[in-house]
């Protein structure tokens, strides 16, 4: 991969994962001859680390992208609605990890270790999957290849930090305050999120279900390239600060023994295998958090069905959910020859 070669723009820079995304390019040593920051107008002039200095933010407009080659965007999907079309007009190949773009047709969602070639023919934006998505089909793609998977039963145990910053204080401070036997507020999320668990993240839809669930559903057959697997989930909100668990359960055309899918999983790009139960030992949101893995253990037979598992899945949902896979899929396009907008 050459160096210095691209001006790169992270567009939302002051969240958690605009922040993320810009230690992800320093740690990755990503060939970029120049970062910029963009936010919103109330941001500009603020700063933000990068490398062994600061980057001064300025107001993400139509008019930022003269001359950048690629863009990150985790500003929201109005945002990335609004900017990213002209982004792309400017000449600007984007990966936004918002939900604006996810499920639009000729627009690549992509996990680099499952569908890196759903990146061929782009034009010109890419959306990066929801983070319980992400680390989930990391774990289930090699299962498939192997057995052929008919249904995926989810039940997701999800950080405050897959909300954002906002998120992380008001848990902070309701801790606090409960500590100090004060009466918490109660801001972000419509319950207390200490010592509790919501068992709704974003809004309930006709079908009972909430939009978090429903993209779990959607983008997994997506990025799989599968319209048959059948996936149904429960997503919950719990008081962690960071890294996403999965309680999953898989039914195979073919039969995958645990020990099987043991050694397919030590094989598999970006997974590793914590499963030693009788010595205490598989994957939690505590270890798995800084972390660019996905984590799985507890893999075991589901005895109530011919051709089941049960898989649980941890991953830091702010690196591998957000900020690690959107710098993946940037250097996978420019591996391909793709960090450029079709004319």
């Amino acid at each position: 991969m050459a160096k210095h070669e691209f001006v790169v723009a992270v567009c939302g820079a002051t969240g958690a994962v605009g922040r993320e995304m810009l230690d992800t390019l320093e740690r990755r040593n990503f060939p970029a001859k120049e970062v910029l920051a963009l936010a919103s107008a109330r941001s500009k002039g603020k700063t933000v680390p990068f490398k062994d200095g600061n980057l001064i933010v300025d107001e993400l407009t139509r008019d930022s992208f003269a001359g950048v080659d690629l863009a990150l965007f985790s500003a929201g999907g109005e945002t990335s609605k609004k900017f990213a079309p002209a982004a792309v007009a400017a000449g600007c190949v984007v990966v936004d990890n918002s939900n604006a773009w996810r499920m639009e047709p000729g627009v690549p969602l992509v996990v680099p270790e499952v569908n890196p070639d759903d990146l061929d023919g782009h034009k010109g934006i890419i959306a990066n999957p929801n983070c319980s998505t992400i680390q989930m089909v990391v774990v289930l793609k090699p299962l498939h290849d192997a057995g052929k998977i008919k249904r995926v039963v989810v039940s997701t145990y999800q950080a405050v930090s897959g909300t954002g910053q906002k998120a992380i204080e008001e848990l902070t401070a309701q801790v606090r305050a409960m500590f100090n036997m004060m009466e918490p507020e109660v801001k972000v999320y419509p319950y207390r999120i200490a010592f509790n668990c919501l068992p709704q993240i974003d809004v309930f839809l006709e079908n009972g279900y909430t939009r978090e669930e429903m993209k779990m559903v959607h983008e997994t057959r997506k990025i799989m390239g599968d319209a048959s697997i059948k996936v149904t989930a429960t997503t919950v909100r719990v008081p962690v600060f960071y890294g996403h668990s999965e309680s999953v359960n898989v039914e195979t055309k073919t039969k995958i023994t645990p020990e099987e899918a043991r050694l397919i999983l030590a094989k598999a790009p970006g997974v590793t295998v914590v499963d030693h139960p009788e010595k205490g030992l598989y994957p939690m949101p505590v270890f798995a958090a800084g972390e660019d893995d996905t984590f799985v253990g507890r893999i075991r037979e589901d005895e109530t069905i011919k051709n089941g598992l049960n898989l649980w899945i941890v991953a830091d949902n702010i690196r591998k959910g957000a900020a690690l896979n959107a710098v993946q899929i940037a250097e996978t396009l420019i591996e391909k020859d793709l960090l450029r907008v079709p004319r």
